[in-house]
């Protein structure tokens, strides 16, 4: 009888505390850098991650949320007037976020602000980039 199955799920137990307190971190930076543009956690996760034209099921899938709470930020962000909802052009059923042009620029103050102190910062581009791959890798099943 070995070690060995005790010292791996440790180890596993070790990444895992380490991936959740990294995740806690970014939150809370995020959470800190919206609120100084008078946007909430949710809406600043909103404005990061609509990277392009997208439908409320993509977003929410980014979000790692409900369909129905990224419809509840995306139904602020357009009332503030930084998202439009247009036709999407393959499904007519569907809507494309969209930034308005001053959601778009108070994305990039947002992103900005996320660059300033990130959690990640201590580490290299290079090492961000095996990291990003190797989370990457881990989830996929």
């Amino acid at each position: 009888m070995t070690a060995e199955p005790e010292t791996r799920t440790e180890a596993d137990r070790q990444l895992c505390g380490l991936v959740n307190g990294l995740a806690k971190q970014i939150e809370a930076h995020l959470r800190v850098r919206a609120a100084t543009l008078g946007l909430t956690a949710s809406q600043g996760v909103a404005l990061r991650e609509l990277t392009r034209p997208m439908t409320l099921r993509e977003l929410a899938d980014r979000m790692s949320c409900e369909p129905s709470n990224a419809t509840f930020v995306a139904d602020r962000l357009e009332e503030q007037g930084y998202l439009e909802r247009h036709p999407h052009p393959g499904n007519r059923r569907a809507k494309h976020l969209i930034l308005t042009p001053e959601g778009a620029e108070l994305r990039e103050r947002l992103l900005g602000l996320l660059s300033e102190d990130s959690p990640l910062a201590p580490l290299s581009s290079e090492e961000q980039d095996v990291l990003q791959r190797l989370l990457a890798r881990a989830l996929i099943r």
